[in-house]
């Protein structure tokens, strides 16, 4: 799976980010080397990320994924026709947004580590309703071949737990080519049926072509049920402090 670099701009499309929804705690996951969370900390937004890769590669992580970007630019040209370029302009705008967003993350890891915490799904280090808003580009769905439906499951019941008002994932497509993810409706279906709620919506941001739709799931009424047992790999430990400190709102 790849480790991307996107921009706060290009979250902001995405995910149709609106002034009111940075004023909330918000969750990156998986963040990869994106340099939303860096741009977001200048803004004064309350926004953390988490990926599995911060627990092993956190200081190159973003120097990979800058690489990444060049070696691929040649690729990008030759398939351009493959892709809408509405919002990037032309390959050589990607890699220049691209590049700058993989060196922002570098310098932001290093600076604000703690707002970057290693943790995977299904099983997050994070108390239920830690966040308000829960963000989450291309993982689910995208790797529908390699990730089964079981594990969609989990990891959707999951973002919902740790929010409390909303999870929106982009896209709803798979990583190559331009087919919704098969089992997205009875995905949908059994999210509803434990009280999750979701809704399909249009976003003014297209690369994969029909790639312009995000997933939102609804998550003020959604109650998940009391975990029995030990704790497994990444669960929050009662009595321990989540690993970010928050800046609650009272009455937020």
């Amino acid at each position: 799976m790849l480790v991307s670099a996107r921009s706060f701009d290009e979250y902001r499309a995405m995910f149709a980010l609106t002034d009111r929804d940075l004023d909330q705690r918000i969750l990156d996951c998986p963040g990869g080397a994106a340099s939303f969370t860096a741009e977001a900390g200048r803004r004064g937004v309350d926004a953390v990320a988490v990926d599995p890769e911060y627990a092993h590669h956190r200081e190159q992580l973003g120097v990979l994924a800058e690489r990444e970007v060049r070696h691929k630019h040649a690729d990008l040209v030759r398939e351009a026709p493959n892709h809408v370029w509405t919002w990037f302009g032309d390959p050589e705008r990607y890699t220049r947004l691209r590049t700058a967003s993989a060196r922002d993350f570098t310098a932001d890891i290093a600076a604000r580590p703690d707002r970057y915490v290693a943790g995977s799904l299904p099983h997050l280090p994070f108390a239920t309703r830690s966040f308000d808003l829960v963000l989450s580009s291309h993982l689910l769905f995208s790797y529908g071949v390699r990730l089964d439906e079981d594990f969609h499951l989990a990891a959707l019941f999951e973002l919902a737990r740790v929010a409390r008002r909303e999870v929106r994932l982009f896209p709803v497509l798979l990583h190559s080519g331009t087919t919704r993810y098969g089992s997205l409706e009875r995905v949908r279906e059994r999210l509803a049926g434990d009280g999750v709620p979701s809704r399909l919506e249009r976003v003014a941001y297209e690369f994969q072509p029909g790639g312009d739709e995000m997933l939102v799931l609804s998550c003020a009424g959604y109650r998940p049920p009391v975990r029995t047992g030990p704790p497994g790999p990444g669960d929050p430990v009662a009595g321990v402090v989540d690993p970010v400190r928050w800046r609650h709102r009272e009455g937020a």
